[in-house]
C-alpha cells in the first residue's frame, strides 16, 4: 500500500471539496449482505453514492470492496453460490426485482476491470460492440459517431483514429483500458464502476486514467475500488472504508483522510494497519 504524508493528504484533497453534501444520490445501499455459499462476504453494509462524484472503496484485500462493487450491477449474479440480500437502488427504483432487465442494467451501470479487457476485435468494434447488441444504432454514420464521441470521452481518439480497423489488444496497456472506458460509455451508462483500473499500468498511465476520471464525473456518477491511497484522494470526492466485510465509516474524501472518525481507517490510511 503507497503511504501519504499529511501535506500530500492535504494537496491530493485541496480540490475535492465543496458541494459534497448537497449532490443528489444515485445509489443507494442499505443492510446489503453477500454469501458465497455458507461465507459471508458483507454484513449490513449502509451506503450512498451521490450524483456526478467519484466515490473510492478503501481496505486491506479481502475486506469486500470489490464484492460491493459487483452488487452495483449484479455481477454477482454470475456467480453460482452467491447470495446478495438487502436493497440497492438506482434512481430510487430497486435493481434486485425480479422484473428489472439485467441487461439494460448494465447498461446503465458500466464496469471496467483491473486488467484491460479489450475484445478480439478491431478498436472499432470494441466501441461499437455495445451500441449494436443494445440497438443504439442502426446506420453506419450513427456507429462512427458513436464510436468516436466514445474514444474522444476516454482521451484515446486522437491515438487511435487513423487505425480504428487495427485490433484492440495491439494497443498498450493504458491505451486498452481507456479503450475499455470507451466500450463502457459507448452505450450511454449513467453509472461507472472501476475495480482498481490502474492496478496494472505503469505511472503515465495511471495518471492519465486518473485525469480521465475527474473528466467523465461531468458526465457519470463513478465508483472506484483502490488499493492507492493517493489515488483515492486525487479522485474521489467521498470515501468508504471497508474492513472484514464492514463498512467501518464513510464521508467526504477529505474529512475521511485527514480526521476519519474511526481508528481503523486512521491506522490504514497511514500504514499503521495490521
Amino acid at each position: 500500500m503507497n503511504l501519504m504524508t499529511g501535506s500530500q493528504v492535504e494537496n491530493a484533497v485541496h480540490q475535492q471539496t465543496g458541494g459534497v453534501e448537497n449532490t443528489p444520490l444515485k445509489m443507494r445501499g442499505r443492510k446489503v449482505n453477500v454469501f458465497y455459499g455458507p461465507k459471508q462476504a458483507l454484513f449490513g453494509v449502509d451506503l450512498d453514492v451521490r450524483q456526478n462524484q467519484v466515490t473510492a472503496l478503501i481496505g486491506p484485500s479481502g475486506c469486500g470492496k470489490s464484492t460491493f462493487l459487483r452488487c452495483l450491477n449484479r455481477m454477482n449474479d454470475t456467480v453460482d453460490s452467491a447470495r446478495v440480500e438487502g436493497d440497492i437502488t438506482l434512481d430510487g427504483e430497486n435493481i434486485y426485482d425480479p422484473k428489472i432487465d439485467v441487461v439494460e442494467l448494465r447498461a446503465r451501470v458500466g464496469m471496467v476491470f483491473q486488467k484491460p479487457n479489450p475484445f478480439p476485435k478491431s478498436i472499432y468494434e470494441n466501441v461499437a460492440y455495445g451500441p449494436r447488441i443494445h440497438g443504439l444504432a442502426r446506420r453506419k454514420a450513427d456507429f462512427d459517431g458513436i464510436v468516436e464521441k466514445s474514444l474522444q470521452r476516454a482521451g484515446l481518439w486522437s491515438e487511435v483514429k487513423d487505425r480504428l480497423h487495427e485490433p484492440g489488444t495491439g494497443l498498450s496497456g493504458g491505451q486498452q483500458q481507456r479503450l475499455c472506458i470507451a466500450r463502457a460509455i459507448a452505450v450511454s451508462p449513467e453509472v461507472i464502476l472501476m475495480d482498481e483500473p490502474c492496478s496494472a499500468l505503469d505511472p503515465i498511465a495511471t495518471a492519465r486514467i486518473e485525469e480521465l476520471i475527474d473528466e467523465l464525473r461531468q458526465n457519470y456518477t463513478i465508483v472506484i475500488v483502490t488499493h492507492s491511497m493517493q489515488q483515492a484522494a486525487r479522485v474521489s470526492q467521498r470515501t468508504a472504508m471497508f474492513h472484514l466485510g464492514n463498512l467501518v465509516e464513510e464521508g467526504p474524501t477529505e474529512k475521511m483522510f485527514t480526521n476519519p472518525d474511526e481508528k481503523r481507517t486512521r491506522d490504514y490510511i497511514t500504514g499503521r494497519y495490521g
